[in-house]
Formats: C-alpha cells, sequence, structure tokens
C-alpha cells in the first residue's frame, strides 16, 4: 500500500554519508528534507545542470539557496543532456545524469558510494504503462528498482510507495518551495501525457492502481531474477562466449533467455525481438561447419567466430 514520506523514511537505511540527487522540484525536496533532518551532517546534494531551458539557472540558484538554508553541501554540474539523432530526450537525459552523478562521486573526496533518488509511486506506475505500451518484457514490466548498483555506486530510491501528490501536500504543510519544471506540463512526451490523462483515470476506476501495479512489477522482477539465475547456469554450461554447438542442445526459450542474459551482463546491448528471433533461426540452421552467422544485433554485430559466439561494436 502507499505510504507517507515519514513512513517511507522509517524503512529506509541507506549507507552514510548518503547524496540525493537534487532537481529543485518538489519530489527531489521533500527527499532531500526529509533526509537531512534524519541524518543531520550525513547528506549532500548533487544538482545536474542540464542546460536544456532557459530556467535552468534559476533552478540551480533556487537549489543553492535551499541548501544553503539546510547546510547540506551542493555540487553542481553542468552538462549538455542534448540528443543525437533516432534517440529519444527522455533517454538522452537520463543517460548524461548517471554519467554525471558518476562523476560527482568520483571528484568527491572522499568518494560518494550512496545515492538517492526521488521517483515515486506514480513515476513507477508511469514507468510500468510506457514498458506494456512497448511490448517489453520481464526486465521492462519490472519496471524501477528500489536498490541497485552502478559503476560502484549503490542508489536508492526509497519513495516508490509515496504518492506524488502526497510530497507536495507533505510540503505545503511545511511552507517549503520548491520548483516546477515547465516541461512537466508539456504532452508531446509520452510519460507527461500518461500523467495528465491516464493517472486520473485509472484513480477513478481503479483507486487502488498503485499498489496493485506495484504489486504486479514485483512479480514480473521476481520472475526475471530467477530467468537470470537460469541463464546464468546455461552460460556456464555452455561457455563465455557461447559455444554453438552446446547452445543448440537447449531448447529455443532457453537459448533466448541465455542470449538476452549474455548479451546484457557481458555486452551491456539488448537486442530488439526481431533481431534475437533472426538470431535463434541462424543458430538453429548452424548445423554445418561452413555455416555463418552474421547480425546486426542491439549496438553491435553478432557473427559465428569458429565453434562460438562473438558480439562486436564496429
Amino acid at each position: 500500500m502507499t505510504r507517507s514520506l515519514a513512513q517511507a523514511l522509517d524503512s529506509f537505511q541507506p549507507g552514510l554519508p548518503l547524496a540525493v540527487a537534487y532537481s529543485g522540484g518538489a519530489d527531489s525536496t521533500a527527499l532531500l528534507w526529509a533526509c537531512a533532518e534524519r541524518w543531520p551532517g550525513q547528506i549532500r546534494a548533487i544538482h545536474i545542470h542540464h542546460g536544456l531551458q532557459a530556467a535552468a539557472d534559476d533552478f540551480e540558484q533556487h537549489c543553492r539557496e535551499t541548501c544553503t538554508r539546510l547546510g547540506v553541501p551542493l555540487q553542481v554540474l553542468r552538462i549538455d543532456a542534448r540528443h543525437a539523432p533516432g534517440r529519444s530526450p527522455e533517454d538522452a537525459a537520463r543517460s548524461a545524469r548517471y554519467a554525471a552523478l558518476c562523476q560527482v562521486a568520483e571528484a568527491a573526496h572522499p568518494p560518494i558510494r550512496h545515492i538517492a533518488l526521488a521517483q515515486h509511486a506514480d513515476d513507477q506506475v508511469e514507468t510500468l504503462l510506457l514498458a506494456l505500451s512497448r511490448g517489453a518484457g520481464l526486465p521492462g514490466l519490472s519496471a524501477m528498482p528500489a536498490q541497485w548498483e552502478r559503476d560502484g555506486i549503490t542508489y536508492y530510491r526509497p519513495l516508490l510507495d509515496v504518492n506524488g501528490t502526497a510530497l507536495r501536500d507533505d510540503l505545503r504543510a511545511r511552507g517549503i518551495a520548491w520548483v516546477e519544471d515547465p516541461t512537466n506540463a508539456d504532452e508531446q512526451y509520452t510519460r507527461n501525457r500518461i500523467r495528465a490523462r491516464l493517472l486520473p483515470a485509472l484513480e477513478t476506476v481503479f483507486p487502488q492502481f498503485r499498489d496493485t501495479f506495484a504489486r504486479s512489477a514485483a512479480h514480473a522482477a521476481q520472475a526475471q531474477r530467477l530467468l537470470d539465475e537460469l541463464a546464468a547456469q546455461d552460460l556456464a554450461q555452455v561457455g563465455q562466449p557461447p559455444q554453438i554447438a552446446r547452445l543448440r542442445e537447449l531448447g529455443r526459450d532457453r537459448q533466448a533467455n541465455l542470449l538476452r542474459h549474455w548479451l546484457r551482463s557481458v555486452h551491456d546491448t539488448a537486442a530488439s525481438t526481431a533481431q534475437l528471433e533472426e538470431l535463434l533461426d541462424q543458430i538453429a540452421a548452424c548445423s554445418t561447419r561452413g555455416h555463418r552467422i552474421q547480425l546486426k544485433v542491439g549496438a553491435g554485430h553478432v557473427e559465428r567466430q569458429g565453434a562460438v559466439l562473438a558480439w562486436y561494436n564496429p
């Protein structure tokens, strides 16, 4: 069930010192204030200046003023989050943010090893709906994890059980100001259309949708963990890189599961459904020594090299 900010913080046990990714918006403002009150002297703030809109300088100034009021050290990093042709602005900004957070964390003295992010229950629902709209598999339907590691940093999302409206109500009750990003109301972005149109309709028809959707995402995440365990076991038997003959001994579904795991865990890439099906067809046809496999998969290519599959990024 959805909880209050105080209830969420009661069960949040991060490593300290803790940095909060602080945009100046309502969600990260609520998280920063709550963490600063709970662990005084142990909290830092990181503000990423995206440079994508005229108000970005005002956001930075607001963050500086808030952190001064809280007595929280603030690190600001300016980045270029413009997206390349063919890539979504949201994906480009997200990748740039994580790279910036890692850069700030490594440059700190001592280095920052724990960072909290302010995504909440509505963000989780939006992520799940986006995944459904794209025909995602279990990794997408698992939505956002509450805790994970990346580049030696542990990231936390302690607000995934908290309604976004509750966060704003809490800030208003305490007289705490935040800034509104004008792009949040721009419905050219799919996530904003979901927030503006779908969530109110879901609230009317399924009042408990945040809780039930969260349970579905948790079930998907559990199933994906089991598939990852199976894939790791199969990869250990098939070899790394995968030996084609041993791979062909598995059923098609287990081949697919192993290949997804291999591409993601070893090469940090993912195959589309069409690419994976074509690769599986080529593996099935690969019964002679001279049979070639060469196929674009994810950001690179998979090819046959002797008895094994290899992935490379030209």
